[in-house]
């Protein structure tokens, strides 16, 4: 049985979403549809998303993708079983409410709303349409999440007593990374992974958190510091940085050794450390890009007619957005959604 996917949005994102969904044709997935303002790119991305930059025809990239120059017609097409939600954050409530309100199921790229607010009517709406709704956090979704549970459970490192962890890349030329009608910002960008990280690994009892931001000439943030300590006694050390690259590792020390995961945005091993030794090391397994691990979580979650994907459920998307918005009030970063 064919699951069939459609797009808003025709940005970078979607373009890597493309590149991962067409490869899934042997497992009966298919970029179906892709909607934009602009019937013109729409077309243009739906010819560049199955061709090599040879010109030649990508592997699986026989099945038909209509493009469509609204997203409102997109979100009518019921032959969709899933549509991804690829635009700025700005627009994410708009349009997966657009989507819902047209009885189609919902994938929304992180940071999946701008506020908390937005989250919870869009997750009401989920609940009374009985769609799903699931926030595109990767991490969330992928083998190296759980290859690292199990290390952490295993308790090869002792007694488990912090973590750190920073994601930094240069990107600030970006309009969507810098300007509040867009929601940009280190925090929504990449402070959302490092956040995500810390309650993966460490759970969601929170003491308190310290915060301090680095605020841009538009009022966003550059760059942003959060400690998060957590009822168990652990804590954990954020950065985020839109400006400057940083080596994204994720470290979670106790006390009998540590455990380094390289990348955390798209880890590619993950390595324990016992008296200054490697022990035991993670592999992550060959991928498409990485992005299909949620794509599979939500066609499995519609055939069994759940309204949410347990490796990144309601609860938690409204508990990352709560903390975020704490983060912004005490830094003083608002946008126009607030309102």
């Amino acid at each position: 049985m064919s699951f069939n996917v459609g797009f808003i949005g025709t940005g970078w994102i979607a373009e890597k979403m493309a590149q991962t969904l067409i490869p899934m044709a042997d497992e009966g997935v298919f970029l179906a549809a892709v909607g934009s303002r602009d019937l013109k790119k729409a077309e243009e991305f739906v010819g560049n998303a199955f061709m090599h930059s040879d010109n030649t025809q990508i592997a699986g990239g026989t099945h038909k993708c209509v493009p469509y120059g609204s997203y409102e017609e997109l979100a009518a097409d019921e032959t969709l079983d899933l549509i991804y939600v690829a635009t700025p954050h700005s627009h994410h409530y708009e349009h997966a409410k657009l989507c819902m309100e047209k009885g189609r199921n919902v994938l929304v790229e992180k940071s999946f709303t701008v506020n908390a607010r937005q989250a919870r009517e869009l997750i009401e709406l989920a609940n009374e349409k009985k769609l799903l709704l699931a926030e595109a956090i990767w991490t969330r979704y992928m083998p190296s999440r759980f290859a690292l549970e199990k290390m952490l459970a295993s308790g090869i490192i002792g007694e488990i007593k912090s973590l750190e962890c920073n994601l930094g890349y240069n990107n600030i030329h970006a309009e969507r990374m810098y300007l509040p009608e867009l929601a940009g910002g280190a925090l929504l960008d990449l402070g959302v992974y490092t956040i995500n990280f810390a309650l993966m690994n460490f759970g969601t009892e929170i003491e308190s958190i310290e915060s301090s931001a680095d605020i841009y000439k538009t009022g966003t943030d550059l760059h942003n510091n959060i400690t998060i300590n957590f009822k168990s006694g652990k804590r954990a050390e954020l950065y985020a940085s839109l400006d400057e690259f940083t080596d994204r590792k994720g470290i979670i020390r106790g006390d009998g050794g540590y455990i380094e995961v390289e990348n955390i945005n798209n880890p590619e091993w993950i390595r324990t450390h016992i008296d200054g030794a490697k022990t035991v090391q993670f592999d992550v397994p060959p991928q498409i890009t990485g992005l299909e691990y949620q794509v599979r979580s939500c066609r499995k979650a519609i055939e069994n007619g759940e309204i949410e994907c347990p490796e990144m459920p309601h609860a938690e998307i409204i508990r990352v957005m709560e903390i975020m918005d704490g983060l912004r009030k005490n830094w003083g970063v608002t946008y126009p959604m607030d309102n």
